[in-house]
C-alpha cells in the first residue's frame, strides 16, 4: 500500500493522480477530509503530530510518501517539523516501509553556481536551518541502516491552484485577468521553477524503485531563465503585454505587516535577488526522464487552471 502522508497539497494530489492512473492501493492521510477517486483509494484523518493517531492511518503501508506542507511561519516550523519528522521514522520503521521526503532547496542557503544532490547544507535562513536540521535527522537514520528512505528536492514550483507559488500567483494569475504582472526579486537574475505534474510522476518513479532509495534526488527541473524571459514567455502564452512591476525586499517587508505568509518570504528573499539554478540531470539521467518546457507547462496552465 502506498500511504501518502499531507494528502491535498499540490504534490500529494500530483502523486495520487499517478499511482491511482497505474491501479496501486492508495491510503490518503490528511487533517481535512478528501473523497477519494477510486475504490483503491482510501482517505484517514490522522494529525501528523500524532503519533497513534499516524501509527493507525500507516498500518500496512510498503511505501510512505512525506508530501506535508505545514503553514509558512518559522516558529511553527521550528516545533513541529522536528516532530513530525520522528513520528514518521518511527513510523516507517514499525511497518518496515520505505520513506520518500519530498523535500525544498532551502538548507542549502545562498549558492553560488549550480544546486546539486551534492551541494553542502549553509542555511542562510531560519527556515533553511529547520529544513539542514530535519534532513540530517532523516539521513542520519538511513546511514545506520535503521531505515530505507531518500530525500527528494524540488526548486520553486508552478502549476496549481493553490496560490502557493509566486509565479502561479504573480504572473500567470495576473495575465490570465490581463493585469500587469508582478515579479519577486531581481528580473535578470537566472531561477528555475519546477512544474507540478512532473514532481508527481517523479515521486511516483521513486517510489517504484528501490534501488532509488538512500540517497537525495533532485526531481526533473527545466533550465533556468531569467525573470524578464519568464515575464515574456508568460504574456506570449497570454498573448498578453508583458508588463510587471518589480517587488523588491522593501516592499515585500511593507505587505509583509499585514500578511504573516507574505513576512514569512522575507527572509527567502535572497532566492529571488541571486541566480538561483537548480540541477536535475542526475534523476533526468537515472529515469530518462524530459522536464516539461516552461512553453508546454505554460500553455496547460492557461488551457486549465489559469485560462486566458
Amino acid at each position: 500500500m502506498h500511504t501518502i502522508l499531507g494528502a491535498g497539497g499540490p504534490v500529494a494530489t500530483a502523486l495520487t493522480r499517478e499511482l491511482e492512473n497505474n491501479n496501486e492501493t492508495i491510503r490518503l492521510v490528511s487533517r481535512k477530509p478528501i473523497t477519494p477517486a477510486k475504490p483503491t483509494t482510501t482517505w484517514q484523518k490522522a494529525d501528523l503530530l500524532n503519533y497513534n493517531e499516524l501509527q493507525a492511518a500507516t498500518a500496512g503501508s510498503t511505501v510512505i510518501y512525506l508530501c506535508a506542507g505545514l503553514v509558512y511561519d518559522k516558529n511553527i516550523w521550528r516545533e513541529q517539523w522536528p516532530v513530525i519528522m520522528q513520528n514518521v521514522i518511527n513510523i516507517a520503521k514499525a511497518n518496515k516501509a520505505r520513506l520518500i521526503f519530498f523535500d525544498n532547496v532551502y538548507m542549502y542557503g545562498l549558492v553560488k553556481g549550480l544546486m546539486t544532490e551534492e551541494t553542502p547544507y549553509n542555511p542562510v535562513s531560519e527556515k533553511g536551518k529547520i529544513r539542514a536540521g530535519i534532513a540530517d535527522m532523516l539521513m542520519n537514520e538511513v546511514k545506520a541502516g535503521n531505515i530505507q528512505a531518500s530525500i527528494a528536492r524540488a526548486a520553486d514550483f508552478y502549476g496549481t491552484n493553490s496560490m502557493n507559488s509566486f509565479f502561479d500567483m504573480m504572473v500567470l494569475d495576473k495575465y490570465a485577468k490581463k493585469q500587469s504582472a508582478q515579479w519577486l526579486g531581481d528580473p535578470n537574475k537566472l531561477h528555475n521553477f519546477s512544474y507540478i505534474p512532473d514532481m508527481g510522476k517523479a515521486m511516483y518513479l521513486l517510489g517504484q524503485h528501490p534501488e532509488s532509495d538512500n540517497q537525495v534526488w533532485h526531481l526533473p527541473t527545466a533550465p533556468v531563465m531569467t525573470g524578464k524571459q519568464f515575464i515574456e514567455l508568460a504574456a506570449n502564452t497570454y498573448k498578453t503585454k508583458p508588463k510587471y512591476m518589480r517587488v523588491g525586499k522593501w516592499l515585500l517587508f511593507l505587505l509583509g505587516l499585514f500578511n504573516k505568509v507574505i513576512m514569512g518570504s522575507v527572509e527567502m528573499y535572497y532566492q529571488y535577488s541571486n541566480d538561483y539554478i537548480f540541477d536535475s540531470s542526475k534523476f533526468e539521467k537515472a529515469f530518462n526522464f524530459k522536464p516539461t518546457s516552461y512553453t508546454d507547462g505554460m500553455k496547460h496552465m492557461s488551457e486549465t487552471l489559469y485560462k486566458g
